[in-house]
C-alpha cells in the first residue's frame, strides 16, 4: 500500500461526549470479540453502520447499541432462536426470550424456565427484525421507550453471557 484517504472521520463523535462515549463502549467490544489478520468484514461492516448512526442520526443511544449487541451475537453465532418457541415449536403466545435456550418462548413453557423475561409482541418483532435484516437497513427502524427497555435489557444480559464478561457502559466516564 502507498497511500490512503479517509472516508469517513465521524466528526460528531468529537463534540458530543454522550455520542463518544457510546462509540468508546462499542468498540471495547469490537476489540475483545476481533483478532489480528482474521476475515471480519461482517463485524467491521456492522461497527462502521454503528459509528455512523452514533454519529450522524439522531437515534436513541440506548436502541442503537441494542442493535448492535444483538447483531454482533448472530455474526459470531450466537444467533437467537426465532422461530417460536424454543421448547414446543408453537408460533402463538411468545411471551418470554429464555437467556439459557437462546430464543423465545411461549407462556406455558416459559413459566417453567428460570432463566426468562417477558417481552411484548413489539419487542419480538424487533428481534426478528434485528437478526434478518440485510446489513445497510439494520437502524432503520424506530421503536417504542418500552420496547427500547427491553431490548437493552436483553441485548445486555445476552451479550454479557454469550462472552462470559461484563460490559458497563457506566464505566467509561
Amino acid at each position: 500500500m502507498n497511500s490512503c484517504e479517509t472516508i469517513e472521520i465521524f466528526y460528531n463523535l468529537r463534540i458530543d461526549l454522550d455520542k463518544l462515549k457510546y462509540a468508546s463502549h462499542i468498540t471495547k467490544i469490537i476489540y475483545d470479540v476481533t483478532n489480528e489478520n482474521e476475515n471480519s468484514y461482517k463485524i467491521l461492516q456492522l461497527f462502521l453502520n454503528t459509528l455512523y448512526t452514533i454519529s450522524e442520526t439522531d437515534k436513541d443511544m440506548n436502541l442503537v447499541t441494542s442493535i448492535f449487541k444483538l447483531r454482533l451475537m448472530c455474526i459470531l453465532g450466537f444467533a437467537p432462536s426465532i422461530n417460536g418457541c424454543k421448547n414446543c415449536k408453537t408460533n402463538e403466545d411468545i411471551l418470554y426470550f429464555s437467556f439459557k435456550d437462546s430464543g423465545f418462548k411461549c407462556g406455558i413453557c416459559g413459566k417453567q424456565d428460570k432463566s426468562v423475561i417477558q417481552i411484548t409482541k413489539a419487542t419480538m418483532d424487533a428481534i426478528k427484525y434485528i437478526v434478518l435484516a440485510p446489513p445497510k437497513k439494520i437502524f432503520s427502524f424506530n421503536v417504542q421507550e418500552n420496547v427500547i427497555k427491553e431490548l437493552e435489557i436483553i441485548s445486555k444480559i445476552y451479550l454479557n453471557q454469550k462472552l462470559e464478561k461484563e460490559y458497563k457502559l457506566e464505566d467509561l466516564f
